[in-house]
């Protein structure tokens, strides 16, 4: 019988997936839409480990949602934000 936390561990492993397959979704462009990001994310796979005592590091969570260093992602897929994606965060940020 499949229990609810394996089908939400399901949903979020496609959602991890969904993202991983569209790389050109910046996160600024997430947080727009939809308040949340990859980096969100990290923060709250972090967040779960730590009410679990279980240990990991920032980064380790942060490789766990981009699939690869946070770093390496940065550098491969993520270009400065310009300038009407910064302005449409801030407006986003009154809401």
């Amino acid at each position: 019988m499949t229990t609810s936390v394996e089908l939400e561990a399901a949903a979020f492993r496609k959602l991890l997936n969904h993202l991983d397959n569209n790389k050109d979704v910046q996160n600024i462009d997430l947080m727009i839409l939809a308040g949340f990001c990859r980096n969100c994310l990290s923060k709250w796979y972090l967040a779960a480990a730590e009410e679990r005592d279980f240990e990991i590091s920032h980064d380790q969570a942060r490789e766990a949602i981009y699939g690869m260093p946070y770093s390496q992602w940065k550098e491969q897929h993520q270009p400065p934000a310009t300038e009407e994606q910064l302005a449409a965060f801030a407006q986003r940020q009154w809401k």
